[in-house]
């Protein structure tokens, strides 16, 4: 990982899409791989893939943004379905210059990152799709914990994010409250008004009626101790999407940045080798993606490969 000096920096800007104002931030790459763009978890800006990015290999262009009513963004008249947020990202992507780019999305950010490389598949080269699940038909976490995220009072309160991180968002934040105090502290809540946009827009979505139909190629990363979005979530998607392989890591649902290391540079970038075959080379497959992966490829701690 390039040290802090030598580290590319992100340019933030805002821009104006069909009518809404998004801040966005891009890292500039070497110009030689596909841009990759990230979609956040419900409520919160982008500063909080920090961690991830940091630990991307620098060649790579990463594009972030607010989602409208989030960080820098200001709420939409209306909210946002997913087809629309979809849209948007198409219109922002056309802004930026990019016509193809990979996929990264987290919780919420997923369902986006499922209905845009649905709705644009010749936009999604590849998608990840991290700590997340199918929407509506789904199997959700424990009535207790979904409750404490009805409202976005845990990014306005530190105190109050301390005191539920664990149980809510798992693995690693229930042994080590730094990290929690981290989140907290980079976490910047749009306005209330996003946040239940942002909820509203959700009702009744589901992407388990046509995830089948996907051809990308998709990595799916899902922490083992996940009490918001259990692991059976990621099962279900990797059973439904035909070109994608499932890494269980040892981590909770905050898991993108509190093990980005490992996620960063072992199984996404273990992904990007596999995806960049030479021509001629037979398409990629959930099947051909297991064989010789093994969990040495990964620095540290590893967690599991699996074919379910």
């Amino acid at each position: 990982m390039a040290s802090e000096t030598t580290r590319p920096q992100a340019e933030t800007r805002t821009i104006i899409v069909d009518g809404q104002r998004l801040r966005v931030a891009i890292r500039k790459g070497d110009g030689t791989r596909t841009p990759l763009v990230l979609m956040n978890g419900i409520g919160v800006n982008f500063e909080v893939l920090q961690p991830f990015v940091d630990a991307l290999d620098p060649a790579i262009e990463v594009m972030r943004f607010d989602v409208p009513g989030t960080g820098g963004s200001p709420a939409p008249l209306i909210p946002y379905r997913f087809s629309a947020h979809a849209g948007l990202v198409t219109k922002m992507l056309e802004q930026l210059g990019s016509q193809q780019v990979d996929v990264l999305g987290v919780s919420w950010g997923g369902a986006l990152a499922q209905q845009f490389a649905f709705q644009y598949p010749e936009r999604c080269r590849r998608l990840i799709l991290v700590s997340t699940g199918t929407g509506a038909l789904m199997v959700p976490g424990r009535p207790s914990v979904l409750a404490k995220i009805a409202t976005p009072r845990r990014y306005e309160d530190p105190a109050h994010m301390a005191q539920i991180a664990g149980e809510i968002y798992g693995g690693k934040v229930r042994t080590q409250p730094e990290f929690a105090h981290e989140f907290a502290r980079t976490a910047r809540l749009g306005s209330r008004l996003g946040y239940f946009y942002q909820m509203l827009g959700a009702v009744g979505w589901t992407s388990i009626l046509w995830l089948h139909k996907l051809q990308q190629p998709t990595l799916i990363l899902h922490g083992d101790d996940d009490p918001l979005v259990p692991l059976v979530n990621a099962k279900i998607i990797h059973r439904l999407i035909p070109h994608s392989e499932l890494y269980i890591f040892h981590d909770g649902h905050l898991g993108i940045g509190t093990s980005a290391q490992e996620l960063a540079q072992g199984r996404y970038q273990a992904s990007v080798r596999d995806v960049a075959r030479p021509a001629g080379r037979p398409r990629y497959s959930a099947r051909r993606a297991y064989r010789g992966w093994e969990s040495t490829d990964l620095p540290g701690e590893a967690g599991t490969l699996v074919q379910v």
